[in-house]
C-alpha cells in the first residue's frame, strides 16, 4: 500500500479475524481492514486505532472495493487440503466397511479407470472442486489417474473455479498389485507419461496457481525402479512429491514384507522422503520412521476420517507436531467429506480417544496413550499454516505477504451463546457448514459467494 496517496489494490475486506500464530495460540484481531493488492497478496493489516484507518475506509467504500462483514461473520484463512484422490469423489462414502485392499480392488481401481472417458472426468471433477471450494478450501493437492487427459481436465477445473492446485499424475505399475486393466505399461512408460504430464502443465498453467506433483501412488503399487526413477526426477525438476506412508496393517505389512524395513527408510533410500515430500496418513510410524521425517524434513497429511476407517491406528499429532510438519487431508474418498472443518473435528476425536483409550476391559490408568489429545487451535493450525508450509507457499496466515486466500464464516449461535472471542473460535470450529461459508476468496478473488 502506497501511503496516503493513490492506493493500488484490488479490495479491502473489513471486519474480525482469526489467524493462527503457533500451535498453540489463534489470534484474534477485530475490526481490521485487511488489504488486498493487485497480485492477490495481503498488503497490509490496519486497526481501527491507526491513523490512517478512516480515511482508507473512506476511499475503499467510494471506489466500491470494499467488503464489509457483518456483525455475526469472520474472516478465517481458506483451508489447505494436504491430500485428495480426485477420481475417487463420486465413491465418497461408499464401501468403507471393507478393508483397504479389498476396497481398492472391488471399488477404487474401477472407479477410477472411468476416467479414460474425459467427459465423465470433467463432469465429476467440475462438481468436486465446486464443493471443495464451497467448504473453505482455497487450496488442494490432488491424486489424479494415470490418464494424462483427464489430470488435465483437472487442472482445467481448478483453473476455472479459481482453485490453487497441485496435481499428481499418479503411477502404478506392479502387476502383482495393480490390475491389468489400470496400469502403467512398464517403468519407462511410467516416466515418459509423468515428464509429459510436468511439461504440459508448466506450460499451459504458467500463469496460474496449478502445478505438477511426481506422484507415485504407494510402494505397494510401483515397481523398485520406478520409484528410484521418480525420486531422481522430482530432485532434477525440483518438484513436490506425494504418495502414502505406513498408512494401514496390510500396506505397512506389505512393504516389510518386500523390502525387509518401513516405508520411510524404503521411501528415504528411493529419494522419495525429503522436504518437499508430503506422506499421507503415517498411523503406523515408528520412532525410527518419525526420526527420518524430522531428518529430511518430509510432511504428514493427518486424514483422521480415512484413517478411522483404514488406518489401523492412530496418529500420536500431539507427539509430533512440534517435530514434523503435520497437515490436515480430507482423503476423500477413504474420507467421505469435503470439509477440512470435519476433519479438524474428527482429528479433535481421535486424539481424545487415543489419550483415553476404547477398551473397557482394562483399566483407565492403562487404557489409553497419555498425553495425546489435541487442541481446535492445534487442529487449526494444520488446516492452515502447516498446510502452507508444505507445500511451500505463502499461505494459512492473515498477515503481511501472505496470499489473499480467505473464507467469510457466519457464527449461527452469535445471538444466543458467548461473545469471548475464544468461544467463537470454538463455535466456528465445531458448528459451520457449507451454508455458514457466505465467501471464499482465492488471491483475493470472490470465487464462492451464497
Amino acid at each position: 500500500m502506497k501511503g496516503s496517496g493513490i492506493i493500488n489494490y484490488k479490495k479491502i475486506i473489513k471486519g474480525s479475524f482469526f489467524s493462527a500464530e503457533s500451535t498453540q495460540k489463534v489470534n484474534f484481531v477485530k475490526d481490521a481492514l485487511v488489504v488486498i493488492d493487485e497480485k492477490g497478496m495481503i498488503d497490509d493489516i490496519v486497526l481501527p486505532k491507526e491513523v490512517k484507518y478512516r480515511d482508507l475506509l473512506v476511499k475503499a467504500r467510494t471506489a466500491k472495493k470494499l467488503i464489509e462483514l457483518a456483525d455475526d461473520e469472520y474472516l478465517l484463512p481458506g483451508f489447505i487440503d494436504l491430500h485428495i484422490h480426485a477420481p475417487q469423489w463420486p465413491q465418497a462414502g461408499m464401501a468403507l466397511d471393507k478393508p483397504l485392499n479389498e476396497w481398492l480392488d472391488e471399488y477404487t481401481f474401477p472407479l477410477e479407470a472411468k476416467y479414460q472417458d474425459t467427459d465423465f472426468a470433467r463432469k465429476s471433477y467440475h462438481h468436486l472442486v465446486r464443493n471443495l471450494v464451497n467448504n473453505g478450501t482455497t487450496t488442494a493437492l490432488y491424486f489424479g489417474t494415470i490418464h494424462e487427459a483427464a489430470n488435465l481436465v483437472l487442472a482445467e477445473e481448478c483453473n476455472q473455479l479459481g482453485q490453487r492446485a497441485f496435481i499428481g499424475q499418479v503411477v502404478m505399475d506392479n502387476p502383482e498389485q495393480t490390475p491389468a486393466y489400470y496400469r502403467n505399461a512398464s517403468t519407462k512408460t511410467a516416466i515418459n507419461s509423468t515428464v509429459n504430464f510436468i511439461e504440459k502443465i508448466q506450460e499451459k498453467f504458467s500463469k496460474a496457481p496449478i502445478f505438477p506433483v511426481v506422484t507415485p501412488r504407494f510402494i505397494p503399487s510401483c515397481l523398485d525402479e520406478t520409484l528410484l526413477e521418480l525420486g531422481k526426477l522430482a530432485r532434477e525438476r525440483n518438484l513436490l512429491i506425494q504418495s502414502h506412508c505406513s498408512e494401514s496393517d496390510w500396506e505397512h505389512g506389505y512393504v516389510m514384507g518386500r523390502f525387509g524395513k518401513s516405508d520411510a527408510k524404503v521411501l528415504q533410500e528411493m529419494d522419495l522422503l525429503t522436504d518437499r515430500s508430503i506422506m499421507a496418513h503415517g498411523t503406523l510410524l515408528g520412532e525410527a520412521d518419525l526420526a527420518i521425517f524430522q531428518q529430511t524434513h518430509a510432511a504428514i497429511a493427518h486424514c483422521p476420517i480415512s484413517n478411522a476407517y483404514f488406518g489401523n491406528a492412530v496418529l500420536q499429532v500431539r507427539k509430533i507436531l512440534e517435530k514434523i510438519t503435520v497437515g490436515l487431508g480430507s482423503d476423500i474418498s477413504g474420507g467421505f467429506s469435503a470439509s477440512i472443518y470435519r476433519n479438524i473435528q474428527q482429528a479433535i476425536i481421535s486424539a481424545r480417544m487415543l489419550e483415553d483409550g476404547v477398551d473397557n476391559r482394562v483399566t483407565a490408568e492403562q487404557r489409553g496413550v497419555a498425553n495425546s489429545r489435541i487442541s481446535a487451535a492445534q487442529a487449526f493450525y494444520m488446516a492452515t499454516v502447516n498446510g502452507a508450509r508444505a507445500l511451500h507457499i505463502p499461505a494459512g496466515q492473515i498477515k503481511r505477504g501472505c496470499y489473499a486466500d480467505l473464507q467469510i464464516v457466519r457464527d449461527g449461535l452469535a445471538e444466543v451463546s458467548s461473545t469471548a472471542p475464544t468461544d467463537i473460535f470454538s463455535r466456528l470450529m465445531y458448528q459451520t457448514n457449507p451454508d455458514d461459508i457466505s465467501k471464499v476468496l482465492i488471491a483475493g478473488n470472490l470465487v464462492s459467494q451464497k
